[in-house]
């Protein structure tokens, strides 16, 4: 018997070239196998067209009771690793449901959302901001599982790099900008850790429309940490300098943090953002630093 034909996205292909090198080009090679396996494994049949992010390609699947799932097969590293690990935490409440996992390679089986309604294509831009609140004060409410990589121990890091990341950086305002933001990450990074369960990448396309819930989180890059950590997506979306205090307050009320140390978690994701692009021999976005001089002032 031909099983079913597995077509692998162009733009998955050329995004694991891109990003993961030859890794990420045996990865893209070994997918119709893997996806073929696993459809017969957990007695899937393919229910639509695939779907891809940069790292992850995403199969509409039927189960044998022919309730709609979505099976994910990605590269397995250490931001996906603990995926399952904190959807299993949630259980639901906040975000999609795990319904399978193979920890051998990563594959995940997950109950099926709209994909064709994200939050980045709500109209009203501060209500965005309010469904990605109301979702965080439920998932951080959550305690980190055991295992989970700590965002105190990434936060210690981040200083002892800024320097050289300062000298590659030709603007003076910038580079102080940067500097208040390494300091700002030492006053909070030294305090007793954080234990929330922190989901880092909730940006408005993480958010999905569902049957059971109006709006539910996807694809978590999960930490044990602080909720002030989270904000960053949420202030970036949809970018708009004059709304960047609003949303800030806005977040930080409907979650109840202390406003201190939410403002320095979130110059953190900023160091953090250039950083890598630094490292990546790109100039910080003008986005973020703008964001960091609206929390700043």
């Amino acid at each position: 018997m031909v099983g079913p034909v597995i077509d692998i996205p162009s733009g998955l292909a050329a995004a694991q070239e891109k990003y993961n090198g030859e890794a990420g080009r045996a990865f893209v090679a070994r997918l119709p196998d893997l996806a073929e396996g696993f459809l017969s494994r957990w007695d899937l049949r393919l229910d639509g067209p695939a779907r891809h992010g940069v790292a992850a390609l995403v199969l509409p699947v039927r189960r044998a009771d022919e309730s709609a799932a979505v099976l994910k097969l990605q590269l397995p590293d250490e931001e996906t690793e603990g995926e399952p690990v904190a959807l299993r935490a949630w259980d639901g409440d906040g975000a999609v449901r795990l319904l399978g996992h193979d920890p051998a390679t990563g594959t995940m089986l997950l109950e099926r959302l709209d994909a064709t309604r994200t939050l980045a294509r709500l109209p009203d831009t501060r209500e965005a901001v309010l469904v990605v609140a109301r979702l965080l004060n439920r998932l951080t409410a959550t305690t980190a599982p055991a295992g989970l990589r700590r965002l105190t121990d990434l936060a210690r890091a981040m200083p002892e790099r800024t320097p050289a990341a300062l000298a590659r950086i030709p603007d003076p305002s910038d580079r102080r900008l940067l500097a208040d933001c390494a300091a700002a990450v030492r006053e909070v990074a030294d305090d007793a850790p954080a234990d929330r369960l922190v989901h880092w990448d909730l940006h408005f396309d993480n958010v999905l429309a569902a049957d059971r819930a109006p709006w539910l989180a996807i694809d978590p890059k999960p930490l044990a940490g602080d909720p002030g950590f989270d904000l960053w997506p949420a202030l970036v979306n949809r970018f708009d300098a004059t709304e960047v205090r609003w949303r800030f307050d806005a977040m930080t009320e409907v979650l109840g943090l202390d406003r201190a140390r939410a403002r320095a978690w979130t110059l953190g994701r900023l160091l953090q953002n250039a950083l890598w692009d630094t490292g990546n021999d790109r100039p910080p976005d003008p986005r973020h630093l703008e964001t960091g001089r609206r929390l700043r002032a």
